[in-house]
């Protein structure tokens, strides 16, 4: 039951919600989910301490980057099909499209140069 109550708790925010559906590319790095969302550091970094939480994304720690994806197929049955649900309730919102445009733009741009940049925020 615990681990049901982590995800539902994850799913019912929308911002947590389109990190799930940017992950679907790849892992990204916290800076570059900052800059997509445009919000504080510490407000991401505890969106994805709550997604993490409940299993719906792993990390892994680089240098001075913290990287995030979506858990591979060793992850819980429950977590698969919340993924799986997520994805197919999703997948055709015009707030997803804009999302996955707007990553691609991220993807080109320097990670030294995103992070210097959330830094004088």
């Amino acid at each position: 039951m615990r681990e049901f109550m982590y995800i539902t708790k994850a799913l019912a925010d929308e911002t947590r919600v389109r990190i799930l559906m940017a992950l679907r590319g790849g892992e990204l790095c916290v800076c570059q989910i900052t800059e997509l969302f445009g919000m504080a550091p510490s407000t991401v970094s505890k969106h994805l301490s709550v997604l993490f939480q409940s299993g719906l994304v792993q990390s892994r720690k680089t240098e001075r980057w913290v990287y995030y994806r979506l858990p591979d197929k060793k992850a819980p049955a429950t977590v698969r099909a919340a993924l799986a649900w997520v994805t197919k309730a999703n997948e055709n919102e015009p707030q997803i499209s804009a999302d996955n445009k707007q990553i691609k733009q991220i993807l080109k741009t320097d990670l030294a140069e995103i992070c210097k940049r959330q830094c004088k925020k």
